[in-house]
């Protein structure tokens, strides 16, 4: 089958560059360029300053698009965050929630982007109250499957469901590569070792989790209280077993930070992806830790783009590099990961 694969960056790979001042919007702009990709994925509210007024001015919107030209970049994805608790005696009603969607779905039309990225604590009512208004400004709502949360399960039946009840071509999903991850991060089990963590404990985790992937992790329910929902799923998944080892073991603060930790990380059968790919707007290209030899050690690229491609997905990776949180104490280099990272989807795509 054929397929149109492209390689995207988001922005939020850059934070650290960006929060030290070493890279400015632009600058994030010209390293997204210098690795290849040809897409841009936007974190508005992180990199836009007086947002969002400022991508109301017509020198901003000017700017923006001259800058993509320089840079020869094609916007791919807007990331938005509902922000449902800005009160503090109060979340927002069901009407300003949707509100503030349909400001976000606007803005990401006025910078050029197709398709807005929201998260899995937006209510389904918010999404279905904004289907109007993103078939108007033609802009598709994806639902980012972040872990612990996946395709083929009846948290994502009940979001298809509801594509099926409205006949919407502008709601569907936004996979995170974090579902994909065959091992935990390296990067994490290194930091727990500089904290003070004990092999037998980091021992103890990783054979969890291999145990958790070898048999399937039981999937997460859909559930508005993502707390309950989520500690429903790690108990289900063997987290209270895994933690009475660790501390059997004499495990310390690092150990338990390990352990816990274990559980944002998840594996389902790239298969998925073909089985909703008509669904699927854009791709999170999560990733952790991309070795000299352009191997991500924790995410699956290889099968991943493989299923894609056997998909015949038209769309987006967009590298999104989430291991500079655990160098923080050594140092981060988000541009090199990015770049490696980027020559990883390539080989991966041309390969």
């Amino acid at each position: 089958m054929s397929y149109d694969i492209k390689r995207s960056i988001s922005l939020y790979s850059y934070q650290d560059e960006y929060y030290d001042g070493k890279l400015d919007l632009e600058g994030c702009l010209r390293e997204t360029a210098k690795t290849g990709a040809t897409g841009v994925e936007l974190l508005a509210e992180q990199m836009i300053k007086r947002f969002p007024v400022a991508i109301e001015e017509e020198g901003f919107l000017d700017n923006w698009f001259a800058m993509l030209k320089k840079y020869n970049l094609t916007p791919s994805c807007y990331d938005a965050f509902l922000e449902n608790r800005i009160y503090a005696n109060r979340t927002l009603t069901l009407k300003e929630q949707i509100s503030m969607m349909n400001r976000d779905l606007r803005l990401a039309s006025l910078l050029g982007f197709p398709v807005l990225r929201t998260l899995v604590s937006t209510p389904m009512d918010v999404i279905e109250g904004s289907l109007e208004y993103a078939e108007k400004v033609n802009v598709k709502i994806g639902l980012e499957v972040h872990a612990p949360f996946s395709l083929n399960s009846s948290w994502a039946d009940g979001y298809l469901s509801m594509i099926d009840r409205t006949g919407s071509k502008y709601f569907g999903f936004i996979p995170d590569m974090g579902i994909f991850c065959k091992n935990i991060p390296d990067v994490l089990r290194d930091k727990a070792r500089r904290q003070g963590a004990k092999e037998e404990c980091l021992k103890i985790v990783d054979d969890a989790y291999a145990q958790r992937r070898e048999k399937g992790f039981v999937k997460i329910k859909y559930d508005l209280d993502l707390g309950k929902a989520n500690m429903e799923y790690r108990m289900s998944n063997g987290m209270k077993e895994m933690m009475e080892a660790v501390e059997k073991a004499g495990g310390g603060p690092a150990d338990k930070m390990y352990a816990n930790t274990s559980f944002t990380y998840s594996w389902s059968d790239p298969q998925d992806l073909i089985d909703n790919i008509q669904y699927i707007f854009h791709t999170h290209a999560k990733f952790y830790n991309v070795h000299e030899d352009y191997v991500e050690t924790a995410v699956a690229i290889p099968e991943v783009v493989e299923a894609y491609k056997k998909a015949g997905y038209n769309g987006f990776l967009s590298s999104e590099y989430e291991g500079g949180e655990h160098l923080r104490d050594i140092g981060v280099d988000s541009i090199e990961q990015c770049r490696r990272h980027q020559e990883a989807l390539r080989r991966a795509i041309e390969g």
